[in-house]
Parts: C-alpha cells; structure tokens; sequence
C-alpha cells in the first residue's frame, strides 16, 4: 500500500489530504497577498486623489478625479532633495560599515578552536536583551563628541547581534573540507576568509545588506536626537517635518474656505509622502530577492 502511494505522487498525482493541505495553503497565501496589496493600493490612489471627492465618494479610479499636486508640493520643497541625499547617504554608509562589522565579528563565533567562543556569544546576546538606555548613551555620545556628526548615525547600531548569528550560522553550514582544502594548499585563516569564505557568502550578504539598508532608511529616532543641524537631517525627519507644518489648527484660521484648502493639502502631503518614502526600498528588493530565501533558510538548517 506504501509502495503504491509513493508510485502515485511520484507521477504527480496527489492524495486527497494533500490537495486539501494544498488548496489550503494557497487559499493562506491568497489572502495574505490581497492584505498586503490592498493597503498599498490604497496609500497610491489617495495620494494622486482629489481630497474631496474622497471624502464624498470614496476611492475612484476615474483619471478626472485625479491630481498631482500633494507630489508638486513635495518636490518643490528643496528639504525633500536634501533629505534623500542625506538618507541614501546614511544607509549606503551604514550598510557597508555594519556589513562588514558584521562579517568580521561572525567569523570567528562560527569557529570550534575559537577561545572563548562561548563566552562572547554570552555577551552578545546578553545585549539583545539589556541596553544601556537613552539618557546613559546619550551622554556616551556627547563625551566622544559624537553630537551633531553622521557618526552618531553610523556607529551605534553597526553590529547587530541578530544579524551576526545569522553570519555565524551561515559560516557553519558551510563545509569544512573548504577550510581543509585551502590550508593543504597553504592559505592562512586571513587568504581563506577574503578568497574562498567571502565569495560562496554571496546570499547572506545580500540579505544583510538589504536588512541594514531599509533598518537605517526607515529609521529617525536617532537622527532626531542627535542631528540639530537641519542640512543633516534624513528623508523621515524631513518627511515629519512637513506633516508637522501642514497640520492645521481651526482656532487660528477664520477663514473656512482657506482652512479647508489647507485641510485637503495637508492630506494629500501625508500619502504623497509616504508613496515618496517607500519607492527605493520598492525598487531595491527586486534585486536581493533571489538571494533572500537561500540566505535565510540556509544559515538556519544548521544552526
């Protein structure tokens, strides 16, 4: 009977509980794609949407209900081209520094004859789960003279803990008849690392890289509390700042004609702006998928 089943899906023919496993699972997929897109359908559409006719009518996918006018406002803005300077800046900087940071530090954990190899990995997830806080780092950051520099963006978070036991599991799935390979033909740890390591690392710095990058566009806090200068600031604080302006309170407008203008501009700003903020980490993904799965699924059989 065992024999028989095996026969059968070894043609293609699938049993009936798993074509229910099947359907259900494609069912699972559908529903988490159409929750994914319809959000994104959503922002797009308001932000090219005339606020009142969406308020009357609700989303209308007519082109004469259409404007450009939330995007001209942005754009016209010489802190949105600042900001995205600045952004692309901080996480292209960011990304090399915490990749590489990341790849050292890794290297070693994943070795056996490391001394002290447990000991290390103590401390580094002891600090997943414990932090200094904000006021001791911040005082940290003022005595290296760190405030106000794109250090104080840089450095903080280069090494994180999550992404270094990815690399050190990754390291581990690797086989070490590569490692006894290169030592017969007289390569040190150094030579064995940069020539043969690094370049069957491919996907998991990929993933890390795409990991950093969107982690430190997305992110604002610290630029807020350590950047002053306003030609420092990234794209979100830029992006905070004109929602902030454009926030409108009725006491301080007589006006209601005026108060509405500002109302309708005011929310076309708020999606153009998010639409703005997302189309890099939208067009940066399609090139690191091919690498996303390989490098997490492989790194985790082995742990």
């Amino acid at each position: 009977m065992t024999v028989t089943k095996t026969k059968i899906r070894q043609k293609g023919h699938l049993c009936t509980q798993d074509r229910v496993i099947k359907l259900c699972g494609n069912i699972f997929l559908l529903v988490f794609l159409i929750l994914i897109i319809v959000p994104i359908l959503y922002i797009l559409l308001c932000s090219i949407m005339d606020p009142a006719v969406r308020s009357s009518v609700g989303v209308s996918f007519n082109i004469k209900d259409w404007t450009l006018e939330g995007y001209r406002r942005v754009f016209q803005d010489e802190n949105i081209w600042r900001g995205f300077r600045n952004s692309f800046f901080y996480s292209m900087a960011f990304t090399v520094i915490s990749v590489v940071v990341t790849l050292f530090a890794a290297y070693p954990m994943s070795r056996d004859d490391f001394m002290g190899r447990k000991f290390f990995n103590a401390i580094f997830v002891f600090t997943m789960f414990f932090g200094g806080g904000l006021m001791p780092t911040y005082l940290l950051m003022d005595q290296l003279k760190l405030i106000n520099t794109v250090w104080a963006i840089l450095l903080p978070g280069a090494l994180n803990v999550w992404n270094l036991i990815l690399a050190r599991s990754y390291y581990r799935s690797i086989p070490g008849e590569l490692r006894e390979a290169a030592a017969v033909d007289g390569a040190d740890d150094i030579q064995y690392f940069f020539r043969v390591l690094l370049p069957v690392c491919t996907p998991i710095i990929s993933v890390l890289c795409l990991y950093q990058f969107v982690a430190q566009w997305n992110s604002y806090f610290d630029a807020m509390i350590y950047l002053d200068e306003q030609a420092m600031q990234p794209l979100q604080l830029v992006i905070r700042a004109i929602l902030v302006q454009n926030q409108i309170n009725p006491n301080l407008i007589a006006n209601m004609e005026k108060l509405a203008e500002t109302a309708k501009l005011a929310d076309l700003l708020k999606y153009s702006t998010i639409v703005i903020s997302s189309v890099p980490l939208l067009l940066m993904y399609p090139f690191f998928s091919k690498y996303f799965e390989k490098g997490i699924m492989v790194g985790s059989v082995k742990g």
